[in-house]
């Protein structure tokens, strides 16, 4: 199965379009509070640019429901994305539940996310713990990944896709389309790599 490649915080056409001609499968648009945030209005107006099968991510950071269905009300995503137990209602709507290093709460199959305590500030994960994290599912890692690390990343923890968002920035939340495609490009070497290893 191919590797899964997402880029997160996408907040301009230019990023979007990026993402979408390096080969990207998803993008994702933040709501929560964030140098990255970005309106339903904006989200569907970059989503309108972007080419039919890249999947469209709402993130969201421990919102509770009336946060999500304020924006679902607007904009509609492909997938929902948002810490496991903020998903609670959400049965029947694609989801991404994100689960964090360190805690307690472990994936039980399924699609999930995997990173640091605190999202898009570049915190990479125990790749030991993930590399374990990763046999319970479908996991997206996320954390601290950048072009230079990616490759290495992957070769250790082997997840099943890889979820980037400041590791592609020149500055919080200005995302740089050379290094999203320079991202991409490294993520399906090192996947090539494991595919002929």
């Amino acid at each position: 199965m191919s590797l899964f490649v997402k880029i997160c915080g996408i907040n301009d056409e230019e990023a979007g379009l990026a993402a979408a001609s390096s080969g990207a499968d998803a993008v994702g648009f933040v709501f929560a509070d964030s140098p990255r945030q970005i309106s339903p209005r904006r989200a569907i107006a970059i989503s309108g640019e972007l080419p039919p099968g890249i999947l469209r991510v709402a993130v969201f950071r421990r919102p509770d429901p009336i946060e999500i269905d304020a924006v679902l009300e607007e904009f509609t995503p492909d997938v929902v994305q948002a810490d496991a137990h903020s998903l609670a209602g959400m049965e029947g709507f694609p989801t991404f539940p994100v689960f964090r290093d360190g805690e307690e709460t472990i994936p039980d199959g399924g699609r999930f996310l995997y990173e640091g305590p605190a999202s898009g500030v570049g915190q990479i994960v125990d790749l030991a713990r993930a590399a374990g994290v990763a046999r319970l599912g479908e996991m997206i890692l996320a954390g601290g990944l950048r072009p230079d690390n990616v490759g290495r990343v992957i070769a250790t923890v082997r997840p099943f896709g890889v979820d980037v968002s400041s590791g592609v920035e020149t500055a919080p939340g200005v995302k740089d389309p050379s290094l999203i495609r320079s991202f991409v490009a490294a993520a399906r070497t090192a996947e090539e790599r494991l595919v002929n290893a």
